[in-house]
């Protein structure tokens, strides 16, 4: 396995997070797609307070990190990670049906769909898109996830961010500036990223057994339309007015194998791993999509996954 990268100050990480910090851990074991090399180092956090004292000395440290909730939508690369993984676990949630209109507060790392479940239980409405969603509220919110015809720019009140050079600040929806499965968030390099601690939610009043209803309709749909087995989620956002599925799809690479890594032949715009694929066999597959629908239609598909470790083909074809 390979050895942490000679810059990393590890003994200084030692000393500040002690046994918490475990190292040359296989990215593999923590990502929906089960692929990805060794991170240097990975650290597991279980509170907003927990992530937030860790940031903050990574920064000082001048440490690199990527921050890891359920490992959806994320693609890592075989040759892992060169910084510390910090898997956000903070998962605290509390409803307020005392004010009007009621809200959700939660942590960056509770479970999206969980969240939406909860409401649902307390009658609360307007989650209802997010019941197929895998990941957690911190990725929802750093991406604009969606579903159903919703997506978090719909609810989001306000985020608490953990800024690199101001500290804590009190996010409104507005100032993310939310776009399709984008943010202003997203739009900054990950050296200069702020982080997402907890946030709150708007919800509304409806029938519990109706919105439950709905959001079981919705859990039918997508096992009758979307693929099981090992996969990011989708791997392209939608090109305006067409779908990146069709796109594949009409290529004639609906089904293409390359390694363990297949195209799935349910939705062409899922990536599955289905016989001990690698993050290359994955990255050949994304190439040559993008190069088969440029070809045929003139049409650039752009990412919806996060491409975390060493990826320069891939990253170049991004910029």
């Amino acid at each position: 396995m390979k050895k942490a990268a000679a810059t990393l100050p590890l003994d200084a990480l030692r000393e500040t997070f002690g046994d918490r910090l475990q190292e040359n851990v296989l990215l593999a074991n923590y990502t929906t797609a089960h692929v990805g090399g060794p991170a240097d180092a990975l650290l597991p956090v279980h509170t907003a307070l927990e992530l937030e004292h860790a940031v903050v000395k990574l920064w000082e440290l001048a440490v690199p990190f990527f921050i890891l909730g359920s490992g959806s939508n994320v693609l890592a690369s075989d040759s892992g990670y060169r910084g510390v993984v910090v898997v956000n676990r903070a998962r605290n949630h509390k409803i307020d049906l005392h004010h009007e209109p009621p809200t959700l507060w939660a942590e960056a790392g509770a479970n999206i769909g969980t969240l939406a479940r909860q409401a649902a239980l307390r009658g609360l409405s307007g989650l209802e898109w997010a019941a197929t969603v895998p990941g957690t509220l911190g990725g929802a919110i750093f991406g604009n996830a969606g579903a159903h015809g919703g997506d978090m720019a719909g609810n989001l009140l306000l985020a608490e961010i953990l800024h690199p050079l101001h500290g804590k600040e009190e996010w409104p929806v507005e100032r993310m500036q939310y776009a399709y499965r984008s943010s202003a968030l997203k739009r900054i390099s990950p050296q200069q990223r702020p982080v997402i601690l907890t946030a709150r939610l708007i919800l509304d009043h409806g029938d519990s057994a109706a919105i439950l209803a709905q959001m079981d309709e919705f859990t039918k749909r997508r096992r009758s339309t979307q693929p099981p087995g090992a996969s990011m989620g989708s791997m392209f956002k939608n090109p305006s007015g067409d779908y990146a599925g069709r796109l594949i799809e009409a290529t004639g690479l609906k089904g293409h194998r390359i390694g363990g890594a297949e195209i799935s032949a349910v939705h062409a715009n899922f990536f599955i791993n289905d016989a001990q694929a690698t993050a290359s066999d994955i990255g050949a597959l994304i190439a040559l999509a993008r190069r088969k629908v440029m070809d045929q239609f003139g049409t650039r598909l752009e990412l919806e996954v996060e491409l975390v470790g060493d990826w320069p083909a891939l990253k170049d074809q991004e910029d």
